[in-house]
């Protein structure tokens, strides 16, 4: 299809704001460009035609299943956007005086309430924009942490090998020297590789629980007890809370720290680049380094912004991506103390009941009860007929499923990670698995339809290599 570059004519366009009823304001000749913008010029209805042809190239939890491991791409209530969508809450600004914004303020508090009780921890920054966001702020509280106690020996960050790519990355951003520790033969932290890591330079372990092959580590507390004896912090990565929640809390582990994404686990359409939150949550020692500012309740019941004591300072603009959190707000209180976790309990049943029926016909890397999903290994497929896992996620498109998630963890080649989520029915389900045996089938007698697949998608298989290592990010006008 043609870009608006290409659809756009020399005097078309549409009206599109209304006439200015304040004062205009002069900026100074020096601030303003020279020659204006060369933005396309396009009609409203061919400009409408253009996005919706690119809606329906686009796949998401609206159109089919959607089993993208560790992203929980489920289907969100629309309530949630309705509560989001209110006047009240979209048509402020954050410069407003905070006694005209008391509502809003209130959100936010009531959420942290929530949040520390789901998570176990006392205290909540709403700041974070994203889930890596929130790694790198948590990382900061742990290193003004052990700066308070004059403590500057500790400068490594001990990572599991299986966990997300985001966890070193943060913790290198952070100032932190990255020490990795393998995974024993169930999937788990190796806790004599674990101990042989921590010392004196330990400054905290990142770790998500259940991790991200889909198991929840039984040694969760031994693992934590390590690196507290050692004097290092344990810092929690939410990214998969939404196996737990309601069941077990991060604090109850043994973690200092945490962070939750919002746009995952409580409800705003996740993908397309955002919005995001990743709020941060702590123990009481870590809560007078949490970014400013925080809300609070005065006696009088009012609500006001406050700075801690020895904040870490701001960690973006204001205070966060706000209508995330009152989509989390909704979803947690229209669920209550019952739904939250049934909802959990739902994706561990769903991923294990997706698993069982693909048992004996794939290779699952942890042949074990897991989570919330599970991880596939094609490697002897990949062997024995040449197909492989990306062969097998291309080939799921053309029965209108996104794929699962390719290559990842890292330490499972041939991987394929399916996480179902708790929104999808048995019969959803059902199919899934129907259309993942057929594709086996496939593959073992057909490799060469796989090696060429999609077939009936609106493009074929691209040259992603060659795309993401020649980008073309700029129209080139002739």
């Amino acid at each position: 299809m043609k870009l608006l570059f290409e659809l756009s004519r020399p005097g078309r366009g549409q009206e599109l704001l209304p006439a200015c009823d304040v004062p205009e304001f002069a900026f100074d000749a020096d601030l303003l460009r020279q020659t204006p913008p060369r933005l396309p010029e396009i009609s409203e209805v061919d400009l409408e035609r253009h996005y919706t042809q690119l809606a329906k190239r686009t796949h998401g939890v609206n159109d089919g299943f959607y089993p993208l491991g560790s992203c929980t791409m489920k289907y969100n209530p629309h309530i949630d956007e309705e509560m989001a969508a209110l006047d009240g809450f979209t048509r402020i600004h954050p410069l407003q005086d905070e006694a005209s914004v008391q509502g809003c303020l209130e959100v936010i508090y009531c959420t942290e309430q929530l949040l520390n009780e789901i998570t176990g921890m006392d205290a909540v920054s709403f700041q974070p924009a994203a889930g890596a966001h929130g790694e790198y702020t948590g990382l900061m509280l742990i290193r003004a942490y052990h700066q308070s106690r004059n403590d500057l020996k500790r400068c490594k960050i001990i990572v599991p090998d299986s966990a997300h790519g985001t966890n070193p990355a943060s913790a290198a951003m952070a100032g932190f020297t990255v020490v990795s520790v393998p995974s024993n033969a169930e999937g788990g932290v190796d806790l004599d590789a674990l101990r042989a890591a921590v010392g004196e330079d330990t400054a905290g372990l990142m770790l998500t629980n259940p991790n991200t092959l889909g198991l929840f580590d039984p040694n969760i507390l031994e693992i934590t007890r390590i690196v507290h004896e050692a004097g290092g912090l344990n810092y929690y990565d939410g990214a998969n809370l939404n196996a737990v929640m309601g069941r077990a809390r991060p604090g109850d582990m043994g973690f200092d720290c945490v962070h939750v994404n919002l746009h995952k686990t409580f409800s705003t359409p996740h993908g397309g680049g955002g919005p995001g939150s990743g709020p941060v949550g702590c123990k009481a020692f870590l809560e007078k380094f949490l970014p400013e500012p925080r809300v609070k309740r005065e006696e009088d019941g009012a609500y006001r912004f406050f700075s801690p004591e020895n904040s870490i300072g701001k960690v973006r603009s204001f205070y966060g991506n706000f209508l995330v959190v009152v989509r989390a707000l909704t979803y947690i209180t229209v669920l209550g103390k019952e739904g939250i976790p049934e909802a959990s309990g739902t994706a561990v049943l769903n991923a294990n009941y997706l698993m069982h029926k693909l048992q004996g016909q794939y290779d699952v890397a942890y042949d074990t009860t897991c989570m919330h999903e599970f991880v596939l290994t094609l490697e002897k497929l990949k062997q024995q007929t040449g197909v492989s896992a990306l062969d097998v996620a291309k080939r799921l498109l053309d029965f209108g499923m996104h794929p699962p998630t390719m290559y990842f963890p890292l330490i499972v080649h041939e991987a394929l990670m399916l996480e179902p989520t708790e929104t999808e029915s048995r019969e959803t389900l059902d199919w899934a698995a129907q259309v993942f045996l057929d594709v086996l089938e496939e593959a073992k007698t057909q490799p060469e339809k796989l090696h060429g697949a999609p077939h009936d998608c609106p493009i074929s298989r691209p040259d992603e290599v060659g795309a993401a290592r020649n980008p073309v990010l700029r129209y080139a006008f002739e």
